[in-house]
């Protein structure tokens, strides 16, 4: 392996690789001479480049650029060492690759008007998913499942109707599932996720938006992530039709849904023990 040329290691604040980043180097007449693209560790690599004193930019998309003066020795190799890209809005993205969901530092919550006064809220006790973080954040995907008999609203007699034909008829239909396939920016830390929801018998386009709240260590040496997503549903969409409508003509049950969801995810395929 030829280690001669230019080399850098590129990273967030957080300390994560930018993959995506490139290095590239001009002479002092401002000419490019070289340009390169880091690997899966972000380490970026030019080729051999002749003595003299170079500029070398250092680029991410999303990131702001920096410039800095590179000595070229005889042997045609010079080390930047570790670069540090910042954002151009907002918080460093997580590290691409696979998170795993953590239930037990998550939430799914369900809210509902009630007499057109008040609400109720509801929570799933059992799910279950992955985010996978593309480089190109805008090709990252979710997959999650929830069982739907697990929902609580506190007060049994609700749950048990909730859980028979009326409403999530979670004897056919066990899992409500979710796929996003694509995400678009929507603001300042916020995305919109673009997918399918699968409830009772009924497949539809449903999408999140999504608040990105950073990333940090756990006490079991890995690396978390928080995101808050939010949606609204017509129960009518999903074959959700009971209602009981009162003497004032006001349906006891309101038409829309509030979908939160609270989620901390966990660096890699799978949970830590315990």
């Amino acid at each position: 392996m030829d280690n001669r040329g230019l080399r850098a290691r590129v990273r967030t604040k957080d300390g994560w690789a930018l993959p995506h980043a490139v290095v590239t180097v001009a002479d002092m007449t401002g000419q490019q001479i070289s340009r390169a693209q880091a690997d899966h560790d972000g380490v970026v690599c030019t080729g051999p480049l002749p003595a003299g004193r170079y500029t070398a930019i250092v680029t991410a998309i999303g990131y702001a650029p920096t410039a800095s003066t590179a000595k070229i020795g005889p042997a045609g190799a010079a080390e930047l060492g570790t670069v540090v890209l910042t954002r151009q809005a907002g918080t460093d993205l997580p590290m691409p690759g696979p998170w795993t969901i953590d239930p037990a530092h998550s939430t799914v919550m369900v809210t509902v008007r009630h007499l057109g006064l008040s609400s109720v809220h509801g929570r799933f006790g059992e799910f279950a998913g992955r985010i996978d973080v593309a480089a190109h954040l805008e090709r990252s995907r979710v997959a999650a499942e929830i069982k739907a008999a697990t929902i609580d609203t506190a007060v049994a007699m609700r749950d048990q109707h909730l859980r028979g034909p009326d409403f999530l008829d979670v004897q056919r239909f066990p899992l409500i599932t979710y796929t996003g396939a694509r995400v678009t920016p929507a603001g300042e830390d916020r995305w919109t996720v673009h997918g399918e929801l699968s409830l009772k018998d009924v497949r539809r386009p449903v999408e999140l938006d999504l608040t990105y709240l950073g990333t940090g260590p756990d006490p079991w040496g890995g690396r978390r992530a928080a995101f808050r997503a939010t949606t609204e549903l017509r129960r009518e969409d999903f074959s959700m039709v009971y209602n009981q409508i009162l003497s004032a003509g006001i349906g006891a049950i309101g038409t829309t849904l509030r979908v939160a969801i609270d989620i901390q995810a966990v660096r890699g395929e799978r949970l830590p023990p315990g």
